[in-house]
């Protein structure tokens, strides 16, 4: 049971979340032409007064591009300024999620981009932990990550995610908690919603966006914060034996943040986790808005007149 956020922005307006609805013949229920963003916002733990957003700008920015594949011009200050107008109206008092998604809006049954409406709307939802923070046990899924040369991958397009739910139903059907997918190349590619990362004698090693991965905005601010703390990082091809004698495997994405692995397939891996605790409790630091290095990470929106 979902708790959401009361106000929704929905055809250029703000409606209760109740209110906005699209009709069963819209476009992009029948064909995937959507693209959509995830963030999480936090109270201030200093001041309840204002509402903590991760990498806004980044997250606005992605979804624009991410439209731009759908042949739709929204500019990136148009989203940031409406999501901070939507936090503002919904006063969220706990952890919180923020969903906006761009569509192909009109009721038609041509699967096209051209001479089509679009739109854009925001709605948002309580959320804690997404995955466990103690570990996830993860399957090698049977199905394969697309390709970027038969669908933009750059983009979270909505039609992708056929894929990602398939691999995580196949999962957790099967007794794991998490599906890890290969790329057509046979290497690891990425979660059903997440980037993958291993440890390897004291280095940080991830797959890079030849790889047909999502460019993870999580995945990036974990890469800046081990270069700054001095830990030597890779971005290569990882074969799927990697992930069995890793010394620490872990997800990480909007909203399950970083995820220890505890278990790939029968192999048990180990509890002892001082890179990947090093970053959590990092992550953790600076989303709260408690690391003065890293406060342009950090959009602070006042609920309170000034």
């Amino acid at each position: 049971m979902h708790n959401f956020l009361p106000i929704a922005y929905f055809e250029n307006q703000f409606v209760p979340f109740e209110e906005a609805k699209v009709s069963i013949a819209t476009h992009a229920l029948h064909y995937g032409t959507g693209a959509f963003g995830g963030m999480r916002g936090i109270p201030d733990p200093q001041n309840p007064d204002q509402i903590l957003l991760f990498r806004l700008d980044r997250h606005c920015q992605r979804l624009s591009d991410s439209a731009r594949f759908l042949m739709y011009d929204l500019p990136a200050d148009k989203i940031q300024s409406t999501i901070v107008e939507f936090v503002q109206k919904n006063r969220p008092s706990t952890s919180f999620y923020i969903r906006p998604f761009v569509y192909t809006s009109d009721l038609g049954i041509a699967p096209r981009l051209h001479n089509i409406e679009k739109n854009f709307f925001v709605y948002g939802l309580e959320l804690g932990d997404y995955l466990s923070p103690d570990g996830v046990a993860c399957r090698i899924s049977s199905w394969y990550r697309q390709e970027d040369r038969s669908l933009p991958l750059r983009g979270k397009i909505s039609g992708a995610y056929i894929t990602s739910s398939l691999a995580k139903t196949e999962a957790v059907d099967s007794g794991f908690d998490e599906a890890i997918l290969m790329n057509s190349q046979g290497k690891v590619c990425e979660a059903s919603g997440m980037n993958v990362f291993i440890v390897r004698q004291g280095k940080l090693i991830t797959p890079g966006f030849e790889q047909d991965i999502l460019e993870g905005i999580t995945r990036d601010s974990i890469l800046t914060i081990a270069r700054n703390l001095g830990i030597p990082v890779l971005e290569r091809p990882i074969d799927k034996t990697e992930l069995l004698i890793a010394d620490e495997v872990f997800l990480s994405g909007t909203a399950a943040k970083i995820t220890p692995v505890r278990r790939v397939e029968s192999y048990e891996l180990s509890t002892d986790r001082p890179i990947t605790n090093s970053l959590r409790e990092k992550l953790s630091a600076i989303t709260e808005n408690r690391d003065a290095d890293y406060k342009d990470w950090v959009h602070v929106i006042p609920l309170k007149e000034t």
